[in-house]
């Protein structure tokens, strides 16, 4: 049964255009599952983001909702072409945005970051009476210091950046707990205008199947890891791990399967090879959801190798509960925001060390009964409590407070008692 909120007192449904930047819809997960929930409770959206593979249209609807693409100049890496991205990002949203307004119209501008630089077209459709959600994906600041080592002008600079984002909009959605306390205590941000809207996996999507005893390389077990190749997803120590199993530990019944693209994943390539372990690891870049699922339904453990540090310290990674809804045990390194999504469905090793690490991988891949203990803890938890069907009611909360109505966060009143 469809909300009838956005719809009550008017006599035409809501209107939402969400921004995103860093990746294209529908292959951004959160956002189009964010999207569809919109939808289906009533509201009218448009989405602006990039193109990507496999999503070259610039414009196409699907399931009715409309989407509009625009293509960025470069995949930056630099500071520079960081710079050189986001202006053009921000150029052709812009742009866009108008487009949709003539055409489709929005009462509500949903913004998306990185970068923190899209509340300048929030702010200024607020000019006319527009209202603007900020959708807290990353903690920018903390990104640069992770990406760059450093905290300088421009550490400082997305410091106000990431501020004024918050005090131009109307309510923030925050991914976690974490988030959430930098949106009120960093962002200044009225506790009762901050939602939790998990990232929950959808198990329409994510079905367990049959496993593909191909992708094991002939060998007895696989490992499997889904992500982004980043310089912060720490895939240089999950290949340091390999090579500890491979050549310390004499483990040559183990493959590898590491589905993902980035700027890192050729430098990882390369690393691969210099470290002897290339016949061991495969590197599968972007593939459709068929293919990852197989590699996933495949894997006898999954892997997070994220780098222990202030930004994925408080991050929630999209990957951990994935794996938890396929019944899959984890290894991790210990991490806060990760050890709250997996709990008793991971194993954690020291921050940033790649022999426990390894030496973890090995321990589960060699007691089964606790991979099976482990997995259906995991999986229970995404059924019972993580699921995305979950989260959609807290979103619609968040839209809600923009027309009046009395529904309070559920974070915040936790708060206030």
């Amino acid at each position: 049964m469809r909300n009838s909120g956005p719809q009550q007192d008017i006599r035409r449904p809501r209107r939402v255009l969400i921004l995103v930047e860093n990746l294209p819809s529908p292959f951004d997960r959160r956002v189009w599952q964010e999207a569809c929930a919109l939808h289906d409770a009533g509201y009218v959206v448009s989405i602006i983001c990039p193109v990507g593979k496999g999503y070259e249209k610039k414009f196409e609807t699907i399931d009715g909702i409309d989407i509009w693409r625009y293509r960025l100049p470069l995949e930056a890496s630099g500071v520079r072409g960081y710079v050189i991205e986001y202006c053009a990002a921000l150029f052709w949203t812009f742009l866009l945005s108008w487009r949709v307004l003539m055409k489709r119209g929005f009462d509500v501008v949903h913004a998306c970051n990185p970068p923190d630089l899209l509340f300048l077209i929030g702010g200024f459709f607020r000019i006319f009476g527009k209202k603007f959600i900020f959708d807290h994906h990353d903690i920018n600041p903390e990104l640069y210091e992770a990406k760059f080592g450093r905290r300088d002008l421009f550490y400082r600079l997305l410091l106000k950046l990431e501020r004024w984002t918050f005090r131009t909009a109307d309510v923030s959605i925050a991914p976690n707990e974490s988030y959430r306390r930098i949106a009120v205590d960093r962002g200044g941000m009225p506790c009762e205008r901050v939602f939790v809207v998990r990232s929950g996996p959808n198990l329409e999507r994510l079905k367990m199947l049959p496993p593909d005893e191909r992708l094991r390389n002939g060998r007895r077990y696989l490992v499997g890891y889904v992500g982004v190749m980043g310089a912060q997803e720490g895939i240089d120590l999950l290949l340091q791990a390999v090579r500890h199993i491979v050549f310390a530990l004499g483990r040559n019944d183990i493959q590898f399967v590491l589905v993902g693209s980035g700027t890192s994943l050729d430098d990882m390539k390369k690393l691969a090879v210099e470290l002897e372990v290339a016949n061991f690891v495969t590197f599968t870049g972007r593939v459709p959801d068929s293919s990852l699922l197989a590699v996933l339904n495949t894997a006898d453990v999954c892997v997070n190798p994220d780098i222990a540090n202030e930004m994925n310290d408080k991050s929630t990674m999209n990957k951990i509960m994935e794996y938890m809804a396929l019944g899959k045990p984890i290894i991790q390194f210990d991490l806060a925001e990760g050890r709250y999504s997996a709990q008793h469905a991971s194993l954690y090793a020291k921050r940033n060390d790649s022999v426990d690490f390894a030496v973890k991988i090995v321990e589960l891949l060699d007691d089964p009964a606790r991979r099976a203990m482990m997995g259906d803890f995991g999986r229970s938890r995404v059924v019972n409590e993580l699921e995305w069907r979950y989260e959609v009611p807290k979103l619609l909360a968040a839209y809600d407070v923009l027309w009046g109505s009395a529904r309070i966060s559920p974070v915040a009143r936790e708060a206030k008692t």
